[in-house]
């Protein structure tokens, strides 16, 4: 990290009153934030975010056609918020305005990228699960803010103070983007030839309407990477707020069961079709406004979408990218994907990845 950052950052933590405070950088993932725990004198915690941002390509301004958004770049065309700290202010009060346990914000400075939050502590959902704490009733909690969160209608814009930020709607050239990465990325992970014209246009006609639907379902304020690594249990809170919410900063608009697939089909652990099924049913039994038979065919769709994106987009490209612990995650993905095929009303995309996916090449 160049010494002018660090020394920006100094300036700012100085400015909020924090600069006594001992530093402890978290793991990071793939973004481009990093995390560190700060430790204060009189023993309490706070975390402090570093998002650059030069270190992103543009996000999507509201207004922005297609082709403005294409030739803006990734971040634009799928409406990804690059990062940004207004969002995650703006989404971060959004949240806790509603009930749910979205980290307080202590500090922030939009232009330089950084900010303070309350820390919610170390109880990943991920974690617990893995030291033995029973996933169903952090599932259900879980399912329950989803259910919370979609009381209200989403406004167009998100404003805490100076942070505003447009709410925007996970639309068909979204949904479309990150799909074909796929056809981009497993490709030259997998050692597969480039997919044909022919291929590519077949595909393109048969996600189609999965996307068309998407964003025809665009109703409710969605997370959009709603996961157990994303959420933590905070036990002394009452209903949905003991769920902690982190990395929300990419919010939109979108189909109500967005973000259950990425709950119930997490890339990076096995949840099985016994507790997805049961967790939809939760779902849908509390959202009776829903035709269940239409949020199940949509919901396989679009994690269907999803899966695809994952396996292009995040985890071909890291992989190629040398990340290569991406590569464990995989054939779950896969397990995800095909389970999502068997639905009959995903016959011609089952067929497609039988043509020109094979068995071997599916890892």
């Amino acid at each position: 990290m160049s010494s002018d950052r660090e020394g920006r950052k100094a300036e700012f933590l100085k400015a909020a009153g924090l600069d006594t405070a001992r530093r402890e950088l978290l793991a990071g993932d793939a973004s481009t934030r990093s995390y560190e725990r700060l430790h204060l004198p009189d023993g309490t915690r706070v975390i402090f975010m570093d998002q650059p941002p030069a270190a992103e390509t543009a996000v999507c301004p509201p207004g922005a056609t297609d082709a403005e958004r294409m030739a803006m770049g990734y971040n634009a065309a799928a409406r990804l918020a690059a990062g940004s700290v207004a969002a995650f202010v703006a989404t971060a009060a959004y949240l806790s305005e509603h009930g749910l346990s979205a980290p307080k914000i202590i500090a922030h400075d939009i232009e330089a990228g950084l900010a303070v939050l309350e820390d919610l502590g170390d109880g990943l959902y991920a974690t617990l699960i893995a030291e033995g704490q029973a996933e169903q009733p952090l599932y259900e909690a879980a399912v329950d803010v989803q259910v919370q969160l979609q009381e209200a209608a989403p406004p167009d814009v998100l404003v805490a103070g100076d942070a505003v930020w447009p709410l925007l709607t996970y639309d068909t050239l979204a949904l479309k983007v990150g799909t074909d990465t796929f056809l981009e990325w497993w490709p030259k992970f997998s050692g597969l030839a480039p997919f044909s014209a022919q291929a590519i246009a077949e595909w393109d006609e048969l996600w189609a309407p999965v996307w068309v639907r998407g964003e025809a379902g665009a109703s409710v304020f969605t997370h959009r990477d709603y996961h157990a690594q994303n959420l933590l249990w905070l036990p002394e809170r009452q209903g949905a707020a003991r769920v902690g919410l982190l990395d929300f900063q990419d919010a939109l608009r979108a189909h109500p069961a967005w973000d259950l697939t990425h709950l119930l089909q997490d890339a990076r652990r096995d949840v099985s079709a016994e507790l997805e099924g049961a967790m939809l049913d939760r779902f849908l039994a509390a959202r009776t406004d829903l035709d269940p038979e239409i949020f199940r065919t949509d919901y396989r769709a679009l994690a269907a979408s999803n899966a695809a994106r994952i396996l292009g987009r995040v985890f071909a490209r890291q992989a190629l990218l040398g990340r290569r612990q991406y590569e464990a995650f995989m054939p779950r993905t896969w397990r995800y994907l095909e389970r999502n095929l068997q639905d009959p009303a995903m016959t011609g995309l089952k067929a497609w990845f039988d043509r020109h996916v094979p068995a071997e090449a599916r890892r």
